[in-house]
């Protein structure tokens, strides 16, 4: 196994980046258990749109993800998506476990459809971070979705360090992370029972904190006493988090407060911050117009902010020298 920067073992109980294309999606990885979690608002949801197509309400499909794995220049980026009988490619060594509010939980092999929506319509940056992390580790991976929309880390994601009252999604996101890892023997067939690391946070939320001036001042210090409160309550000091910028709104303040998290003493080395603003597709090539706070359901979009999580993410798992 390999010596990761932080790392701790868990017996079971309770520019346009280039995106990382897939070797083989068949192994059956090894212990123990890399655990992901992916936390947020709607954009971590999964908003981005796989082949709706209606000309009123999805723009006749440009820039779903059917449309853009049909662009010769690109397609090699996205084959590893599909198998060649043209059905989605599900991979059997990256798991991803999410708790809808509509379709209860969402569990299995890494693929479309693992979003709040009933039917496999969608994805969100779970997608690529998985094919990403995937690929780097020899482990069998899961990644754990908690996420909702429309909610703010000044109120919803308020954690304890910050004062005042802790938001309830602050405590249902480690309410949903612990009923995961508790219940992975049976969600899981596969798991091989030798244990499991809390192996990483991603953070992609934001918009509903860019609008209002009070959450925007604390917001730098309210995500810091986040990461801080969710490394002691699950017991990881040094747990590597990626920060994905919200780089959709042009609230540059906000965007810099955002940045300035990662560069704080006491994070600096563990936590990284991904810029991705240049993801941003034009709203005419996406399939949702009027929809600039999902990105427009940009499938592009999607991919490339999966793709620049997960090679932060890999950046800050490599070996200690």
């Amino acid at each position: 196994m390999k010596q990761l920067a932080a790392s701790i073992v868990v017996l079971p109980a309770l520019t346009v980046l280039a995106l990382a294309p897939l070797a083989q999606a068949a192994q059956a990885g090894k212990s123990p258990l890399k655990v992901f979690i992916l936390a947020g608002q709607s954009n971590m949801e999964g908003q981005a749109v796989v082949d709706l197509d209606d000309e009123e309400y999805y723009n006749g499909g440009r820039g779903n993800l059917e449309h853009v794995m049909q662009d010769p220049a690109k397609a090699h980026l996205y084959k590893h998506l599909k198998h060649g009988d043209g059905n989605w490619a599900v991979r059997d060594d990256v798991w991803v476990w999410y708790k809808t509010e509509q379709a209860g939980v969402k569990k299995g092999g890494l693929t479309i459809g693992y979003t709040p929506y009933p039917e496999k319509h969608h994805f969100g940056p779970e997608l690529q971070f998985g094919h990403v992390l995937g690929d780097y580790l020899d482990n069998q991976v899961l990644l754990i979705k908690t996420a909702w929309g429309g909610k703010s880390l000044y109120r919803d994601f308020r954690p304890p360090s910050s004062g005042g009252q802790v938001g309830p999604c602050y405590t249902r996101m480690l309410d949903e992370t612990r009923e995961a890892l508790a219940n992975i023997g049976k969600d899981f067939p596969d798991y091989d029972g030798h244990g499991y690391e809390i192996a990483g946070f991603v953070w992609f939320q934001g918009w509903n904190d860019m609008g209002d001036e009070a959450a925007v001042a604390e917001y730098e210090e309210n995500l810091a006493n986040l990461i801080k409160d969710v490394r002691k309550e699950l017991g990881v000091p040094r747990l590597p988090v990626v920060i994905g910028e919200t780089g959709n709104c042009d609230n540059m303040t906000f965007r810099r407060a955002q940045a300035a998290v990662a560069q704080r003493p006491e994070l600096r080395g563990t936590v990284t911050f991904v810029a991705t603003g240049e993801f941003r597709r034009p709203a005419q090539e996406s399939p949702n117009v009027g929809h600039g706070h999902h990105w427009y359901g940009n499938a592009e979009s999607y991919l490339l902010i999966g793709n620049a999580l997960g090679e932060a993410m890999k950046r800050l798992l490599a070996p200690v020298e």
